[in-house]
């Protein structure tokens, strides 16, 4: 793999979803031409065949409008319009199945290949477009070189089938002289149908192993450096860096929070000196005790100093001050398997308060 001196590194890293999506918003996507080629042409040789009768009846009227008057007209310009609209409506119902079915089943191959997106950017006029630098090179790129080996197949395929077709055939075309000319129409049709399915079957084998050709070297091409990702990482979540301090600065905001919190707690529970957690209970409006504040090493620290500036009791219990910082966040209740110890505390803070 060569390396993109322009991205910095070499293209190891699938595509991202939005790489992906910009390219198909660029016009990009993995696209063979021979798949809508090879139904185009079977769509229309069957809707050729399908709509015989109704192209054969439909040439019958217009001849035999045509041929079958009563008198010599006299083309004035009325009667040329005349004729002008009823063999362009005849013209327009002859052809009519057939482009109707060529129309769809190009339409249909192509969404089936890249879905159904319009680009104005694929079409839109580009300089780059023009620089005949780049038409040299892509007349030898790989692409180039796939091209040319998939129309030698064509042409091979193609000379192929129609000469074991004739060869088939030839018992029946020496034949030929004692049949009438209509006989004779009719017989090279059914061949020529029949020459052209059976190279349409065998192209649409080219045609799935060019798709998936298509597909690897577009998302081939597609591939991205490791700066690359992480240069879009940066673009769609943002950089860590700024990310980072933006939670520091979230992190400090709560912790303010948490400290303007403490002078209202009832009591701080302590490690003595690692651990504090600051209780707050008032039964008119709580359900259970409620951790106001709580931290660890510096952040205990600080809550014990608001405690003492406040007057607020500091009550030492590890295994209390342990169990309240592991397993209850900052603004949670105290559970239930923890009330017995936190009712003997708040009693101990009542009775040192002289309250109920």
């Amino acid at each position: 793999m060569a390396e993109d001196p322009e991205s910095g590194g070499e293209k190891t890293e699938d595509a991202s979803s939005r790489k992906l999506g910009k390219a198909r918003e660029e016009g990009q996507v993995a696209k063979s031409i021979e798949i809508p080629s090879v139904f185009v042409l079977m769509g229309g040789v069957i809707a050729l065949w399908a709509s015989a009768a109704h192209i054969y009846n439909n040439i019958l009227q217009v001849f035999h409008f045509d041929f079958n008057f009563d008198k010599i007209p006299s083309f004035t310009q009325p009667e040329m319009v005349e004729l002008l609209i009823v063999h362009g409506q005849k013209i327009f119902m002859i052809c009519l199945p057939l482009f109707a079915g060529v129309y769809m089943v190009a339409i249909l191959s192509n969404v089936a290949q890249v879905g159904f997106a319009i680009s104005w950017e694929a079409i839109s006029p580009k300089i780059s477009k023009l620089n005949p630098i780049s038409g040299f090179k892509q007349k030898f790129s790989s692409r180039a070189v796939v091209e040319m080996v998939k129309n030698i197949v064509k042409i091979g395929v193609i000379s192929m089938v129609a000469y074991y077709a004739i060869k088939d055939e030839l018992a029946n075309i020496t034949r030929l002289y004692d049949n009438s000319l209509g006989q004779i129409l009719l017989f090279i049709l059914n061949i020529s149908f029949w020459i052209v399915i059976k190279v349409c079957l065998i192209m649409m084998v080219v045609a799935l192993l060019d798709y998936a050709y298509q597909k690897w070297k577009f998302l081939d091409d597609q591939k991205m450096t490791k700066k690359e990702v992480k240069d879009e990482m940066k673009q769609t979540e943002g950089d860590p860096m700024v990310k980072s301090r933006i939670r520091q600065l979230q992190h400090e905001a709560a912790r303010k929070r948490m400290m303007a919190d403490v002078p209202k707690a009832d009591v701080v529970v302590t490690n003595p000196t690692r651990l504090a957690v600051a209780l707050k209970y008032d039964g008119t409006t709580m359900d259970a005790p409620r951790v106001l504040a709580k931290g660890a090493g510096p952040v205990a620290e600080n809550i014990r100093r608001i405690a003492r500036e406040n007057k607020i009791p500091l009550v030492e219990d590890k295994q209390l001050a342990r169990n309240l910082y592991s397993h209850v966040d900052i603004g949670g209740d105290v559970p239930i398997e923890y009330y017995q110890a936190v009712a003997e505390l708040l009693a101990y803070v009542y009775k040192l308060k002289g309250s109920r």
